[in-house]
């Protein structure tokens, strides 16, 4: 039973899977999208929720410094009644700050490129979502 991780951002969302022991987060891909292509992305989702069994989906929320929720993640919020409405799967949702920043820095520290980047950051940051959730279940016992 694996566990999907999300980071959803303005215009690609990161994809991350658990091992099917709970264990430990991978990055696995990304989605393009925006507001009016939802239905898309949600389909690539459901592919990867039905490719790896997903009893679960983990999502980032964005929240400022203080810790309050923004406007970020009142879009992520918004996805997530769209995603829930059509997906019947439990969600948690896991305080996202930094995660973007730690995987810009974990990718620059490996030597990647500009573009090399763009192209990971994303699915890394995911990673480290659903790492800190995996984590965080593993210590309530």
């Amino acid at each position: 039973m694996r566990i999907l991780g999300l980071d959803i951002g303005d215009r690609r969302i990161g994809v991350a899977i658990s091992d099917p022991s709970q264990t430990i987060a991978q990055g696995i891909g990304q989605i393009s999208w925006d507001e009016s292509h939802r239905d898309k992305a949600l389909e690539e989702i459901k592919e990867f929720i039905f490719k790896y069994k997903v009893v679960k989906v983990v999502v980032g929320l964005p929240k400022n410094m203080e810790g309050e929720e923004g406007f970020q993640a009142r879009k992520v919020r918004d996805f997530l009644d769209f995603f829930s409405s059509k997906i019947k799967l439990p969600v948690a949702l896991v305080d996202e700050r930094f995660s973007t920043v730690m995987a810009e820095r974990i990718l620059r520290e490996q030597g990647a490129s500009l573009s090399e980047r763009k192209k990971a950051t994303d699915k890394i940051a995911a990673a480290i979502i659903l790492q800190d959730y995996l984590d965080s279940q593993r210590s309530k016992g």
